[in-house]
Protein backbone atom coordinates (compact mmCIF):
# COMPACT_ATOMS: atom_id res chain seq x y z
CA UNK A 1 0.00 0.00 0.00
CA UNK A 2 1.42 3.38 -0.51
CA UNK A 3 1.41 6.03 1.75
CA UNK A 4 0.52 9.00 -0.30
CA UNK A 5 1.66 11.76 2.23
CA UNK A 6 4.68 10.63 1.63
CA UNK A 7 4.92 10.71 -2.56
CA UNK A 8 5.39 13.59 -4.89
CA UNK A 9 2.26 13.25 -6.44
CA UNK A 10 1.00 15.02 -9.93
CA UNK A 11 -2.71 15.25 -10.60
CA UNK A 12 -3.13 16.20 -14.52
CA UNK A 13 -7.30 18.08 -14.79
CA UNK A 14 -6.69 19.18 -10.76
CA UNK A 15 -8.57 22.55 -11.94
CA UNK A 16 -11.82 20.56 -13.30
CA UNK A 17 -14.86 19.00 -11.64
CA UNK A 18 -13.60 15.87 -10.36
CA UNK A 19 -10.04 17.19 -9.67
CA UNK A 20 -11.10 19.75 -7.19
CA UNK A 21 -12.95 17.06 -4.68
CA UNK A 22 -10.13 14.77 -4.91
CA UNK A 23 -7.63 17.61 -3.83
CA UNK A 24 -9.89 17.65 -1.29
CA UNK A 25 -9.36 14.46 -0.01
CA UNK A 26 -6.03 14.08 -0.54
CA UNK A 27 -5.49 16.99 1.54
CA UNK A 28 -7.84 16.98 4.11
CA UNK A 29 -8.30 13.13 4.91
CA UNK A 30 -5.25 12.02 3.49
CA UNK A 31 -2.73 14.51 5.30
CA UNK A 32 -1.00 14.41 1.72
CA UNK A 33 1.12 18.40 2.24
CA UNK A 34 -0.14 21.15 -0.75
CA UNK A 35 3.94 21.28 -1.35
CA UNK A 36 3.65 17.76 -2.31
CA UNK A 37 1.06 18.36 -5.22
CA UNK A 38 1.77 18.67 -8.91
CA UNK A 39 -1.45 21.11 -10.29
CA UNK A 40 -1.04 22.39 -13.64
CA UNK A 41 -3.52 23.78 -15.53
CA UNK A 42 -4.17 23.37 -19.06
CA UNK A 43 -2.95 26.60 -19.58
CA UNK A 44 0.38 25.92 -17.25
CA UNK A 45 1.06 23.17 -19.64
CA UNK A 46 -1.28 21.79 -22.37
CA UNK A 47 -0.48 18.06 -22.58
CA UNK A 48 -1.15 17.43 -26.20
CA UNK A 49 2.33 18.58 -26.72
CA UNK A 50 5.08 16.19 -25.84
CA UNK A 51 7.26 18.25 -23.96
CA UNK A 52 4.94 19.62 -21.80
CA UNK A 53 4.13 15.87 -20.72
CA UNK A 54 7.92 15.50 -19.76
CA UNK A 55 8.06 18.43 -17.84
CA UNK A 56 4.73 17.59 -15.95
CA UNK A 57 6.38 13.96 -14.64
CA UNK A 58 9.27 15.25 -13.69
CA UNK A 59 10.12 14.17 -10.27
CA UNK A 60 7.08 12.64 -9.41
CA UNK A 61 6.03 9.89 -7.69
CA UNK A 62 2.39 8.94 -8.97
CA UNK A 63 0.78 10.21 -11.49
CA UNK A 64 -3.53 10.64 -11.55
CA UNK A 65 -4.34 11.28 -14.95
CA UNK A 66 -7.75 13.43 -14.81
CA UNK A 67 -7.44 15.15 -17.67
CA UNK A 68 -9.47 15.01 -20.43
CA UNK A 69 -11.31 16.75 -22.75
CA UNK A 70 -15.38 15.95 -22.30
CA UNK A 71 -18.87 16.79 -22.82
CA UNK A 72 -22.10 15.41 -23.08
CA UNK A 73 -23.97 13.98 -26.68
CA UNK A 74 -23.89 17.17 -28.09
CA UNK A 75 -20.32 18.11 -28.07
CA UNK A 76 -19.31 14.63 -28.69
CA UNK A 77 -21.40 14.83 -32.13
CA UNK A 78 -19.84 18.27 -33.07
CA UNK A 79 -16.36 17.82 -32.12
CA UNK A 80 -15.67 13.46 -32.15
CA UNK A 81 -12.57 14.27 -34.36
CA UNK A 82 -10.45 16.41 -31.74
CA UNK A 83 -12.32 14.66 -28.74
CA UNK A 84 -10.78 11.80 -29.96
CA UNK A 85 -7.72 13.10 -30.95
CA UNK A 86 -7.48 15.24 -27.15
CA UNK A 87 -7.71 12.16 -24.89
CA UNK A 88 -5.49 9.69 -26.77
CA UNK A 89 -2.71 11.89 -27.43
CA UNK A 90 -2.71 13.06 -23.51
CA UNK A 91 -2.99 9.83 -22.71
CA UNK A 92 0.01 8.17 -24.38
CA UNK A 93 2.28 11.01 -24.16
CA UNK A 94 1.93 11.32 -20.62
CA UNK A 95 2.15 7.75 -20.20
CA UNK A 96 5.49 7.49 -22.27
CA UNK A 97 6.85 10.29 -20.35
CA UNK A 98 6.24 8.95 -17.06
CA UNK A 99 8.02 5.77 -18.80
CA UNK A 100 11.06 7.38 -18.96
CA UNK A 101 10.93 9.58 -15.55
CA UNK A 102 10.78 6.27 -13.90
CA UNK A 103 7.41 7.06 -12.35
CA UNK A 104 6.50 4.57 -9.52
CA UNK A 105 2.87 4.38 -9.96
CA UNK A 106 -0.04 5.95 -13.00
CA UNK A 107 -3.72 6.12 -12.84
CA UNK A 108 -5.26 6.38 -15.80
CA UNK A 109 -9.09 7.79 -15.67
CA UNK A 110 -10.72 5.89 -18.14
CA UNK A 111 -14.86 6.10 -18.94
CA UNK A 112 -18.10 4.30 -19.45
CA UNK A 113 -18.56 5.30 -22.45
CA UNK A 114 -15.81 2.51 -23.38
CA UNK A 115 -18.02 -0.36 -22.75
CA UNK A 116 -20.50 -1.50 -25.68
CA UNK A 117 -23.36 -0.52 -27.06
CA UNK A 118 -25.42 -3.25 -26.30
CA UNK A 119 -23.91 -4.98 -23.02
CA UNK A 120 -25.61 -7.00 -20.55
CA UNK A 121 -26.44 -5.28 -17.64
CA UNK A 122 -24.43 -4.91 -15.26
CA UNK A 123 -21.58 -3.77 -17.38
CA UNK A 124 -18.82 -6.43 -16.20
CA UNK A 125 -15.00 -4.98 -16.95
CA UNK A 126 -14.38 -8.41 -18.68
CA UNK A 127 -17.22 -7.16 -21.29
CA UNK A 128 -15.05 -4.09 -22.19
CA UNK A 129 -13.95 -5.57 -25.68
CA UNK A 130 -17.59 -7.49 -26.31
CA UNK A 131 -18.42 -4.84 -29.39
CA UNK A 132 -18.09 -1.71 -30.50
CA UNK A 133 -19.35 1.59 -28.30
CA UNK A 134 -22.11 3.81 -28.62
CA UNK A 135 -21.92 5.38 -31.68
CA UNK A 136 -22.60 9.14 -30.76
CA UNK A 137 -19.73 8.98 -28.20
CA UNK A 138 -17.17 6.17 -29.66
CA UNK A 139 -14.50 8.12 -30.23
CA UNK A 140 -14.07 9.68 -27.13
CA UNK A 141 -14.62 5.83 -25.56
CA UNK A 142 -12.42 4.55 -28.02
CA UNK A 143 -9.40 6.62 -27.32
CA UNK A 144 -9.54 6.07 -23.18
CA UNK A 145 -9.89 2.40 -24.15
CA UNK A 146 -6.43 2.76 -26.22
CA UNK A 147 -4.91 3.98 -22.81
CA UNK A 148 -6.19 0.63 -21.26
CA UNK A 149 -3.85 -1.37 -23.94
CA UNK A 150 -0.80 0.85 -23.79
CA UNK A 151 -0.75 0.96 -19.99
CA UNK A 152 -1.19 -3.46 -20.19
CA UNK A 153 1.62 -2.75 -22.59
CA UNK A 154 3.52 -0.97 -20.48
CA UNK A 155 3.27 -3.20 -17.73
CA UNK A 156 4.26 -6.16 -19.74
CA UNK A 157 7.64 -4.69 -21.53
CA UNK A 158 8.77 -2.19 -19.15
CA UNK A 159 7.35 -3.08 -15.88
CA UNK A 160 5.54 0.36 -15.18
CA UNK A 161 3.08 0.15 -12.75
CA UNK A 162 -0.28 1.70 -14.31
CA UNK A 163 -3.99 0.99 -13.17
CA UNK A 164 -7.10 1.59 -14.95
CA UNK A 165 -10.74 2.88 -13.77
CA UNK A 166 -14.19 3.33 -15.15
CA UNK A 167 -15.76 5.60 -13.64
CA UNK A 168 -19.65 6.08 -14.17
CA UNK A 169 -21.20 9.29 -14.92
CA UNK A 170 -20.43 11.66 -12.13
CA UNK A 171 -22.61 14.71 -10.85
CA UNK A 172 -22.44 16.89 -7.50
CA UNK A 173 -21.25 20.15 -6.59
CA UNK A 174 -19.20 21.88 -8.99
CA UNK A 175 -20.09 20.10 -11.82
CA UNK A 176 -20.27 21.87 -15.00
CA UNK A 177 -23.86 23.45 -15.93
CA UNK A 178 -22.75 24.58 -18.99
CA UNK A 179 -25.60 23.90 -21.61
CA UNK A 180 -23.25 23.72 -24.03
CA UNK A 181 -21.05 20.69 -22.84
CA UNK A 182 -22.56 19.33 -19.86
CA UNK A 183 -23.87 15.85 -18.68
CA UNK A 184 -27.54 15.33 -17.69
CA UNK A 185 -27.86 16.42 -13.81
CA UNK A 186 -26.49 19.72 -14.72
CA UNK A 187 -28.48 20.49 -17.71
CA UNK A 188 -31.28 19.57 -15.98
CA UNK A 189 -31.17 21.29 -12.75
CA UNK A 190 -29.91 24.46 -14.95
CA UNK A 191 -33.00 24.22 -17.08
CA UNK A 192 -35.52 23.93 -15.01
CA UNK A 193 -34.09 26.79 -12.24
CA UNK A 194 -33.96 28.87 -15.42
CA UNK A 195 -37.42 27.83 -16.09
CA UNK A 196 -38.88 28.25 -12.95
CA UNK A 197 -37.14 32.34 -12.59
CA UNK A 198 -39.03 32.56 -15.81
CA UNK A 199 -42.16 31.11 -15.12
CA UNK A 200 -42.09 28.99 -18.48
CA UNK A 201 -44.48 25.97 -18.09
CA UNK A 202 -42.25 23.55 -19.77
CA UNK A 203 -38.67 22.47 -20.30
CA UNK A 204 -37.27 20.10 -23.32
CA UNK A 205 -35.27 17.29 -23.06
CA UNK A 206 -33.31 15.22 -25.42
CA UNK A 207 -34.36 11.70 -26.39
CA UNK A 208 -37.41 9.57 -25.34
CA UNK A 209 -36.42 8.71 -21.46
CA UNK A 210 -36.32 5.68 -21.79
CA UNK A 211 -32.45 5.05 -22.04
CA UNK A 212 -30.94 4.17 -18.58
CA UNK A 213 -27.82 5.64 -16.50
CA UNK A 214 -26.27 4.69 -13.23
CA UNK A 215 -24.85 8.11 -11.72
CA UNK A 216 -21.12 8.22 -8.81
CA UNK A 217 -21.67 11.42 -6.41
CA UNK A 218 -18.20 13.15 -7.26
CA UNK A 219 -17.13 13.05 -3.15
CA UNK A 220 -17.11 9.01 -3.65
CA UNK A 221 -15.63 8.86 -6.76
CA UNK A 222 -12.56 10.98 -5.56
CA UNK A 223 -12.66 8.71 -2.36
CA UNK A 224 -12.56 5.31 -5.12
CA UNK A 225 -9.84 7.13 -6.93
CA UNK A 226 -7.55 7.70 -3.67
CA UNK A 227 -8.35 4.23 -2.73
CA UNK A 228 -7.12 2.35 -5.75
CA UNK A 229 -4.01 4.63 -5.98
CA UNK A 230 -3.47 3.38 -2.19
CA UNK A 231 -4.52 -0.50 -2.72
CA UNK A 232 -4.64 -1.20 -6.06
CA UNK A 233 -1.46 -2.84 -8.25
CA UNK A 234 -2.92 -5.40 -11.01
CA UNK A 235 -3.30 -4.71 -14.96
CA UNK A 236 -7.16 -5.57 -15.18
CA UNK A 237 -9.45 -2.26 -15.17
CA UNK A 238 -11.86 -1.69 -12.20
CA UNK A 239 -15.37 -0.38 -12.15
CA UNK A 240 -16.49 2.79 -10.22
CA UNK A 241 -19.89 3.26 -9.44
CA UNK A 242 -22.94 2.97 -7.10
CA UNK A 243 -25.00 0.04 -8.65
CA UNK A 244 -27.96 1.74 -9.43
CA UNK A 245 -29.94 2.23 -12.65
CA UNK A 246 -32.39 5.09 -13.48
CA UNK A 247 -34.39 6.09 -16.98
CA UNK A 248 -33.70 9.56 -17.95
CA UNK A 249 -37.69 9.76 -17.65
CA UNK A 250 -37.08 9.02 -13.96
CA UNK A 251 -34.61 11.37 -13.05
CA UNK A 252 -35.92 14.21 -14.90
CA UNK A 253 -39.57 13.40 -12.32
CA UNK A 254 -37.13 13.35 -9.71
CA UNK A 255 -35.01 16.52 -10.48
CA UNK A 256 -38.72 18.56 -11.10
CA UNK A 257 -40.04 16.66 -7.57
CA UNK A 258 -36.99 18.28 -6.03
CA UNK A 259 -36.59 21.67 -7.62
CA UNK A 260 -40.77 21.68 -6.63
CA UNK A 261 -41.22 22.52 -11.08
CA UNK A 262 -44.60 21.29 -11.71
CA UNK A 263 -44.15 22.25 -15.69
CA UNK A 264 -44.83 19.63 -18.93
CA UNK A 265 -41.88 18.06 -19.94
CA UNK A 266 -41.12 18.12 -23.91
CA UNK A 267 -39.26 15.33 -25.10
CA UNK A 268 -36.99 16.03 -28.49
CA UNK A 269 -37.69 12.71 -29.83
CA UNK A 270 -35.17 13.63 -32.85
CA UNK A 271 -32.19 13.96 -30.62
CA UNK A 272 -30.47 10.76 -29.59
CA UNK A 273 -31.18 8.91 -26.36
CA UNK A 274 -27.61 7.87 -26.50
CA UNK A 275 -26.21 4.31 -25.39
CA UNK A 276 -29.79 2.08 -24.28
CA UNK A 277 -28.86 0.93 -20.59
CA UNK A 278 -25.52 1.74 -18.20
CA UNK A 279 -25.25 0.04 -15.10
CA UNK A 280 -21.96 -1.17 -13.75
CA UNK A 281 -20.95 -4.14 -11.60
CA UNK A 282 -19.37 -2.44 -8.74
CA UNK A 283 -17.82 -5.62 -6.89
CA UNK A 284 -14.82 -5.73 -7.93
CA UNK A 285 -13.45 -2.60 -6.66
CA UNK A 286 -14.87 -3.31 -3.42
CA UNK A 287 -13.27 -6.95 -3.50
CA UNK A 288 -9.94 -5.16 -4.33
CA UNK A 289 -9.64 -2.14 -2.79
CA UNK A 290 -12.60 -1.83 0.05
CA UNK A 291 -14.64 0.81 -2.19
CA UNK A 292 -18.08 0.97 -2.13
CA UNK A 293 -20.41 4.52 -2.62
CA UNK A 294 -21.48 6.35 0.43
CA UNK A 295 -24.12 8.63 -1.10
CA UNK A 296 -27.79 7.81 -1.38
CA UNK A 297 -28.29 9.14 -4.92
CA UNK A 298 -31.26 11.45 -3.80
CA UNK A 299 -29.11 13.27 -0.82
CA UNK A 300 -26.58 13.34 -4.11
CA UNK A 301 -29.22 15.73 -6.25
CA UNK A 302 -30.23 17.66 -2.79
CA UNK A 303 -26.89 19.07 -2.47
CA UNK A 304 -25.97 19.39 -6.17
CA UNK A 305 -28.88 21.45 -5.96
CA UNK A 306 -28.48 23.08 -3.30
CA UNK A 307 -24.97 23.92 -4.94
CA UNK A 308 -26.41 25.73 -8.24
CA UNK A 309 -28.79 27.33 -6.63
CA UNK A 310 -26.77 28.99 -4.60
CA UNK A 311 -23.81 29.90 -6.86
CA UNK A 312 -26.43 31.41 -9.74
Amino acid sequence: MIDLSQNKILITGAGGFLGKHLVGNLVNKRNVLENNLFLPSFEDLDLTKWENCQKAVEGQDVIIHLAASVGGIGLNQEKPGELFYDNAIMGIQLMEAARQANVKKVVLIGTICAYPKFCSIPFREEDLWGGYPEETNAPYGIAKKALLVQSQAYRDQYGLNSIYLLPVNLYGPGDNFNLESSHVIPALIRKIAEAKKDNKESIEVWGTGSATREFLFVEDAAEGIILATEKYDKSEPVNLGSGMEISIKELVELISKLMEFKGEIVWDKTKPDGQPRRMLDVSKAEREFDFRAQTEFREGLKKTIEWYLNKS
